[in-house]
């Protein structure tokens, strides 16, 4: 949605962050797959290659709010695209809400918002 607006270093490094969350739980679903997907063609980066970044490395490329926002907005759609909020998943979120500075209702809010449209997009593919 938001990626695009993201700079160059900091694309590849979400691919990276995305890749990590996806398999925490030891299985990369056919959703996740497909979400993966969607974000090498919105960034223009359909023949990139994970590297295997540290996640301290790939946390520190994102210096901006907004960039910050947009990689948490996304991480969240990518976290529910197969229904299930892992406690894995959950530890790798909090450690990035805690090195991005969010507070606790600014977390939440954006936790709530990502849960709307992921409802708004089952009712429409319902249709």
């Amino acid at each position: 949605m938001f990626l695009a607006e993201l700079q160059p270093e900091e694309k590849t490094a979400f691919l990276e962050l995305a890749v990590l969350i996806a398999s925490i739980d030891g299985n990369l679903s056919i959703f996740e797959t497909t979400i993966l997907n969607k974000y090498q063609k919105e960034l223009e980066l359909e023949d990139y290659k994970p590297t295997g970044k540290a996640l301290g490395d790939i946390l520190n490329t994102f210096k901006s709010e907004r960039s910050k926002n947009i990689v948490l907005t996304e991480l969240f759609q990518l976290i529910y695209s197969d229904g299930v909020f892992h406690d894995h998943e959950g530890e790798f979120v909090r450690m990035i809400k805690g090195h991005f500075g969010f507070d606790s209702d600014e977390f939440g809010s954006f936790k709530d918002w990502i849960e709307k449209i992921r409802e708004l997009s089952l009712t429409k593919e319902k249709r």
